[in-house]
C-alpha cells in the first residue's frame, strides 16, 4: 500500500492550475475549464522513494504530477527492469489503464519529495465527454505514444547499440529531432548507465562501453550526474539523423 507523507489536500494551488494550463489536453482551455476538472481532484504529497502505484494494481484514477521528479519502469516476466520514462515537468500520467480498463501496465515510484493531484477515472471520462477539444488532445497525445513505441521497435532493428544511446541522448534534450538543439545541451533529468541501457534496450556494461567512448571523441561530457551533448552533429550522425 502506498505511504503518503501528508493527508490529501483539496486546496487549488496556483502551481497546478498553471501546471495544467500548459499541458496540451488544456491548449486554448478556460481558467474555469481548468479549474473545474482540478476542484474534483485531490492533491498527496509523496515521499522519495514511495510508489504512487504498482505494476499490475488495479487503475481507477489519473495522475498529474504538480511538482518533483517520477520513474515510470516496469517488470518483464523473466525479471527484466524496463525504464519507459521519467517525469519531471507537469504532465498527467497512468491515463492508459483507466482509458483501456485494464491494470497498471508499469509502476510509478517518486524519485525525490513529490506532489500529484489525482482524480478518479470516471470523472476525467465524464469531463473528457464534456470538453471535446481534451478529448482530442488526449487522442492526439496517445497517438504520439503509439509511434514512438514503434519508432523504438524500428530502431531496434535497423540501428545497432551505439546508434540507439546517440538517439536516446538527443530524445532526452529534444523529444521530437525535429529541431536539434545547441551544442552543450545539458540532459535536463538525471541519467544513469543503466537508466540509458533499459531505454536503449542494451546492457548496461555496453552502454557504459560506449558513454567512455563518447566522452573520449568529445562527443558527450558529464557535468556532476548529468550528461552534456557536447557535438550534436556527431550524436546525430552515429543516430543516423
Amino acid at each position: 500500500m502506498t505511504t503518503l507523507a501528508s493527508v490529501a489536500t483539496k486546496e487549488l494551488s496556483s502551481t497546478l492550475l498553471e501546471g495544467m494550463a500548459r499541458t496540451p489536453l488544456f491548449e486554448g482551455a478556460s481558467k474555469e475549464t481548468i479549474s473545474r476538472l482540478a476542484a474534483q481532484g485531490v492533491t498527496r504529497r509523496f515521499r522519495r522513494g514511495t510508489y504512487l502505484f504498482f505494476q499490475g494494481d488495479d487503475a481507477p484514477d489519473v495522475y498529474f504530477l504538480v511538482s518533483g521528479r517520477v520513474e515510470i519502469s516496469s517488470l518483464s516476466a523473466n525479471g527484466h527492469r524496463q525504464l519507459h520514462t521519467t517525469l519531471d515537468v507537469p504532465q498527467f500520467f497512468g491515463e492508459l489503464g483507466v482509458l483501456g480498463d485494464q491494470p497498471r501496465s508499469a509502476a510509478a515510484l517518486a524519485l525525490e519529495d513529490t506532489e500529484a493531484w489525482r482524480v478518479s477515472g470516471p470523472v476525467l471520462l465524464d469531463f473528457l465527454i464534456e470538453e471535446p477539444t481534451a478529448a482530442r488532445a488526449l487522442l492526439r497525445a496517445l497517438a504520439r505514444q503509439v509511434l514512438s513505441q514503434e519508432a523504438f521497435v524500428e530502431d531496434l532493428l535497423y540501428l545497432d547499440l551505439k546508434g540507439r544511446v546517440a538517439k536516446r541522448l538527443l530524445q532526452l534534450v529534444s523529444p521530437s529531432l525535429d529541431e536539434l538543439p545547441s551544442d552543450g545541451a545539458v540532459v535536463p533529468s538525471i541519467v544513469t548507465h543503466a537508466d540509458l541501457a533499459s531505454l536503449c534496450g542494451g546492457s548496461r556494461e555496453n552502454v557504459t562501453r560506449i558513454l567512455s567512448d563518447f566522452q573520449r571523441r568529445g562527443i558527450v561530457e558529464r557535468d556532476g550526474k548529468r550528461f552534456v551533448l557536447v557535438k550534436i552533429s556527431g550524436l546525430a550522425k552515429l543516430a543516423g539523423l
